[in-house]
């Protein structure tokens, strides 16, 4: 079951409240009871399969937990609680890979080595990547001592609540636990009036934009695919729509995740703060999957950089490490560690060479860019000139190193990304529309025809300029909410624009009449061609 689905806009989600308030009038834990059993049928919607496989993930997650709590007060078996932690680790990267990265070793085994491994058909159970990644970071909690006292609905909650299931945000159970232990489970006027606003917005992103964008953008990618030849325009067009698609795409359901958890009187983090406003590709992962880059700076590339440094250290003190230069500590302390956590990244999003493409890219945008912010003081000495200067050269070549790596990830093979890539440095000719060529006639440039329609190309155009605008010059849903923390931590900007501050979300008659009709555009686009982008990973 999809946000974005009738059934669950006009029945699952209604139903939900319902017995959400009404059981919240007798106990607070039937009414989280109530939600853990929704959120199963949520689960089990698509395929009822999915709760046989996650339960007993679940229950060993749980139970291992539970072992290294009761170990906490004994320091003489502190060995044995990081044994215990190494196990569920390994659980849950096993439980991930079996599901989806077999059969991606099964054909790099078989290209690399000829070899006839049978390949054979797996379902993703939804959100799996996200799931496992909140798993990991609770055992690491627990072993850390940040958690230290939950029961198995504590944990059944903190899992499985259906806002944050299938695609994030990646949420702490400190974060998330003390407002379900606190929350009246009762009808706040305020709850939901803050949380129906996210949802419209989010609703209207995804279903209104970033799914009008797609049938204009797979086209091109199709064509790529089975012909080859992408042309210049075209390859550019489809990889800045297919660029904006992800955006609303992902900003739309972050906007739901975070609604539809308000209706019950939960904040969720931030996962999303209007990334293509980036002016650096490190400044594009602190607002791009937020939740992601926290997980994955915390668990992953802070450990890397400390085990680096101890054994950097160690070295030091048996008098066998050779004095490290500046050159030389910076590849070993900062590009090796981003280059790998980024690998991480791709790999994490999805299972193919096109996915370890793009994190490999990124990891040497963030490398890149390290770089450059190590240098800059050096040689750019006037720190206003280089932010009057540079901070509009940095946006351009960030959206363009952006839009490149997105090419990677939304092609379906490596060659359709490669003939991608030719046609947009030009290799592959100009080619338009054929109505277009001949309404053009004789311009003395190597045009040729393409089956592209010419409304499809026009239309594409218009989305993209259309999109481009809204997400560069209107404020992001969570700065229009900011007075009513729509995400943990979110408080208004004393500094935000004039125009922004005119159109903060107020509770009034034209702002009810506006998401009303934004609404009601957003339901009658419900049901046609559409998923999430992240809904399986």
């Amino acid at each position: 079951m999809l946000f974005n689905s009738t059934e669950f806009i006009l029945g699952f989600l209604p139903l939900t409240l319902v017995a959400f308030f009404l059981l919240g009038r007798a106990s607070r834990n039937l009414a989280l009871g109530s939600l853990i059993l929704a959120s199963l049928i949520f689960y089990a919607w698509w395929r009822p399969f999915n709760v046989v496989l996650i339960a007993p993930s679940i229950i060993v997650n749980f139970t291992l937990a539970r072992m290294m709590e009761r170990l906490d007060q004994d320091e003489r078996r502190a060995l044995l609680r990081k044994s215990i932690l190494v196990v569920g680790i390994v659980f849950n990267i096993a439980f991930l890979g079996y599901f989806k990265y077999i059969n991606f070793l099964r054909g790099t085994i078989n290209d690399v080595f000829s070899a006839n491994l049978v390949l054979s058909e797996i379902i993703l159970p939804l959100g799996i990547s996200f799931i496992t990644f909140q798993k990991i970071a609770f055992l690491v909690d627990v072993y850390a001592k940040r958690v230290k006292m939950f029961t198995l609905q504590d944990y059944a909650l903190f899992v499985l609540f259906f806002p944050q299931l299938i695609a994030g945000p990646i949420v702490h159970f400190r974060e998330v636990m003390p407002q379900f232990h606190a929350a009246p489970c009762r009808f706040e006027a305020r709850n939901i009036s803050v949380g129906l606003t996210l949802l419209v917005f989010g609703l209207f992103k995804k279903v209104v934009i970033a799914d009008r964008i797609a049938p204009l953008v797979s086209p091109v990618f199709d064509q790529a695919a089975e012909l080859g030849g992408a042309s210049f325009l075209l390859s550019w067009m489809a990889a800045i729509g297919f660029t904006l698609q992800i955006y609303f795409d992902f900003s739309g359901y972050s906007d739901m995740a975070l609604g539809l958890a308000r209706l019950f009187g939960i904040v969720l983090p931030q996962n999303f703060n209007s990334p293509l406003k980036a002016s650096s590709i490190i400044e594009f992962w602190s607002r791009w999957h937020m939740t992601l880059t926290r997980f994955l700076t915390a668990y992953i590339y802070n450990p890397l950089v400390l085990s680096l440094s101890r054994r950097r250290a160690a070295k030091v003190v048996a008098g066998t490490a050779a004095t490290a230069g500046k050159l030389e500590s910076f590849l070993h302390f900062l590009v090796f560690p981003t280059i790998t956590t980024m690998l991480v990244a791709g790999i994490w999003h999805g299972a193919g060479y096109t996915f370890i493409v793009w994190g490999l890219l990124h990891g040497a945008y963030l490398a890149i860019n390290h770089g450059w912010r190590l240098v800059r003081p050096m040689v750019w000495r006037d720190r206003a000139s280089y932010e009057r200067w540079m901070r509009p050269i940095g946006w351009v070549l960030t959206f363009v190193a952006v839009v490149i790596a997105m090419v990677w990830f939304r092609s379906s093979s490596c060659a359709v990304a490669l003939d991608m890539m030719k046609g947009m440095i030009g290799a592959n000719g100009v080619a338009l529309p054929g109505t277009i060529v001949e309404h053009l006639g004789s311009t003395g440039l190597q045009i040729k025809s393409t089956p592209y329609t010419a409304y499809n190309f026009m239309s594409l155009a218009a989305w993209i300029a259309a999109a481009l605008f809204v997400a560069l010059a209107f404020p992001n849903t969570l700065e229009i909410l900011a007075g009513h923390e729509p995400a943990l931590g979110v408080r208004p900007d004393a500094k935000q624009s004039a125009f922004a501050a005119a159109i903060t979300w107020r509770p009034s008659l034209a702002w009810t009449c506006g998401m009303s009709v934004m609404a009601f555009i957003a339901i009658l686009s419900l049901g046609g061609p559409s998923a999430f982008l992240y809904w399986q990973f």
